[in-house]
């Protein structure tokens, strides 16, 4: 059954985006693409530590204050030992810009466009960047295949990057 709910407004105001504005016109965490079932949700991520805890560090007002009770964050630098594989598994902000990876609307990258669409935003990009959710899954392949379960020292960096795309690698083989 897809609930619909009235639009609500969101407006931002933050180191990257002053007086930008969105809607959401979904319920948080439901009605996602049918190919789109992340594995953690953005309260969860945060909490495990991603993007060496410098993410989203002047975005409390725009999303909920339960996600950041937790979270593992760092306002002054990005800390690699706030990840929760402890290593750092993240490009520059301006190696993604010249990739031409950003959407415009959403500065910081694919994790600002998660928590957005998990609040219940949609827009223009998403079919893009559920596409690059997707293919993250060549990482889960060579993680079954090179790792012993259970073992989540092997290959720390490809597990720290797969959890900044929503996806657990201690679910895999039994982990």
């Amino acid at each position: 059954m897809v609930v619909k709910i009235k639009p609500k407004k969101i407006k931002v105001h933050d180191l990257m985006q002053d007086d930008y504005s969105y809607y959401l016109t979904e319920p948080e965490g439901k009605n996602f693409h049918p190919e789109f079932k992340p594995q953690l949700t953005p309260k969860q991520m945060l909490k495990m530590g991603v993007f060496g805890g410098k993410y989203m560090t002047d975005c409390k007002d725009e999303f909920p204050a339960d996600w950041f009770a937790e979270a593992k964050l760092c306002h002054e630098k990005h800390d690699p030992k706030l990840n929760f594989f402890g290593i750092n598994a993240s490009k520059s902000l301006s190696y993604w810009i010249k990739k031409g990876w950003i959407y415009p609307e959403d500065p910081r990258g694919w994790f600002q466009w998660y928590c957005r669409y998990y609040m219940g935003r949609r827009c223009g990009d998403d079919e893009r960047q559920i596409k690059r959710w997707k293919a993250m899954k060549r990482h889960i392949a060579q993680i079954r295949r090179n790792c012993m379960p259970g073992h989540l020292e092997c290959r720390k960096r490809q597990r720290q990057a797969l959890l900044h795309w929503a996806y657990d690698s201690r679910l895999l083989m039994g982990e």
